[in-house]
């Protein structure tokens, strides 16, 4: 039971850490940051490429920072056990 509350009150601190973690990703000029909530904070977009550039490197960007929170949150867990 205490081993449990412990793994709980664990969680609950990474949790907090990664919503404050932050990636950023950029492609093509177009960038694009990323919170652990993974909730998109900002887009800036290029102006100098084509609308089908844009939504390529948009969809790109977003894609790659996922994985990135991902991959954070992953080596997170391994570290807890």
């Amino acid at each position: 039971m205490f081993d449990q509350m412990k793994q709980a009150k664990e969680l609950h601190k990474m949790q907090k850490e990664l919503q404050k973690e932050k990636v950023e990703v950029e492609e093509n000029g177009v960038k694009m940051v990323i919170n652990g909530k993974m909730e998109v904070e900002s887009v800036d977009l290029n102006p100098d490429i084509s609308k089908e550039e844009q939504e390529r490197a948009i969809k790109s960007c977003f894609n790659g920072a996922m994985r990135k929170i991902q991959m954070n949150l992953a080596q997170k867990m391994q570290s807890m056990q």
